[in-house]
């Protein structure tokens, strides 16, 4: 079992302090990857403007992981995601860490596809922004190309796009900006 692995485990241990140990590690994990990528575009100072928030990292496990995981953490309010991205998600905060754990719903979306080529592990690093459009924009004047042409509606009623990048040792990690609701971006 590799650490990654065994961190997602953990995040339905009995223990509480156990739990909160594997959120940190992998949280660290990601923001890693994440930041590897993001200080680089934070250089341009009108997206740095943007780039508001520490990111929250997401987590793709398998359904019934995320059963284990969503009742040792005492069931947290599953967030409202479009039908058509065909997943579930909860957030998990603690002092240390940020987390969306995920799953499928069906098999059938971009989750399923992650989970079936690559198992459970971190699937995306999201990073609060203020305004997609714009972020969106900059980044592509950049010559970093987003997933969707427009950003598109994510979960809880905020505004996503996703950028597939590589860090500068080689890994790909997938990239989602988030601009939150107006009444909660405040």
């Amino acid at each position: 079992m590799s650490e990654l692995q065994q961190w997602i485990a953990e995040l339905s241990a009995a223990d509480a302090s156990t739990r909160e140990q594997a959120a940190g590690k992998l949280y660290r994990c990601g923001r890693a990857l994440g930041d590897s990528v993001v200080e680089g575009w934070r250089k341009d100072p009108e997206l740095a403007v943007l780039l508001t928030r520490p990111p929250t990292v997401g987590v793709a496990v398998q359904r019934e992981t995320f059963q284990r995981i969503r009742a040792a953490w005492g069931h947290p309010p599953l967030a409202q995601v479009p039908p058509e991205q065909d997943a579930e998600e909860f957030e998990l905060h603690t002092e240390a860490a940020q987390l969306d754990i995920l799953t499928t719903r069906t098999g059938q979306g971009a989750i399923a596809r992650f989970l079936e080529k690559f198992g459970e592990g971190i699937q995306q690093v999201e990073y609060p922004v203020t305004d997609v459009d714009r972020a969106t924009r900059l980044l592509d004047h950049l010559g970093v190309r987003a997933v969707y042409p427009e950003p598109r509606a994510g979960a809880n009623q905020t505004r996503v796009n996703f950028f597939l990048t590589t860090t500068p040792a080689g890994q790909k990690v997938l990239i989602e900006l988030v601009e939150l609701p107006r009444e909660t971006s405040g």
